[in-house]
């Protein structure tokens, strides 16, 4: 009973009862996504946020480890929205796949089906991403991930929130204000013999 009490709690905490069958959801895991992330001190460890590689537009830091999560990450917004909470990234304590079925009943019976599979097809990583806008055309993007072998993803269990469209403006702001910023496609030379022979093995 006292199991089946902390599950339900934790659940609570992953999506507030408010917002159930939300087709705009903004929280997540005890953060909201458009708060200033003044409002969450006790909650994220400050020292650890930098410009995001890539992204200067966007800084990120680790959270406070919460029961139920064994890690995660905050971005906040550096030009448009200083500040403001744009994505939210967890990795959950369980890494079982059993949880993450658990999990992916909880965000279908909460969400609605999933639009779109991004895992592999041998489902080593098994990704479902949920895409959503609201009245004032703002776009969130929702990405729960199961990984068991993929390296460069997170293993285990995971959840990202993004708020996309405020990130699409972060980056036409910082761009705006630093043109000289935007990369330009790299263009490859034709490659002449001696290179070819590097790329080719013999």
């Amino acid at each position: 009973m006292k199991k089946n009490m902390l599950i339900l709690c934790f659940f609570m905490v992953l999506f507030p009862y408010h917002f159930a069958h939300a087709k705009f959801p903004i929280h997540l895991g005890g953060f909201v996504l458009g708060d200033d992330i003044s409002n969450y001190e006790s909650m994220v460890d400050l020292k650890t946020f930098h410009e995001v590689p890539f992204n200067q537009y966007l800084e990120e830091g680790q959270i406070i480890v919460q029961p139920g999560f064994k890690s995660g990450l905050i971005a906040y917004g550096m030009c448009n929205s200083p500040k403001k909470v744009l994505r939210i990234k967890l990795k959950f304590s369980d890494s079982s796949k059993k949880f993450f079925e658990r999990l992916l009943q909880k965000y279908r019976e909460q969400l609605g089906e999933p639009d779109e599979y991004k895992g592999d097809p041998f489902q080593t990583m098994i990704a479902w991403k949920w895409s959503f806008v609201n009245d004032q055309k703002e776009r969130i993007s929702l990405i729960l991930q199961h990984n068991i072998m993929v390296d460069d993803e997170k293993m285990g269990n995971s959840v990202k929130l993004t708020l996309t469209s405020r990130i699409d403006e972060e980056r036409e702001c910082y761009l705006k204000k630093f043109p000289e910023k935007e990369s330009q496609p790299f263009q490859l030379k034709k490659p002449d013999k001696e290179l070819w022979k590097l790329f080719v093995p013999y």
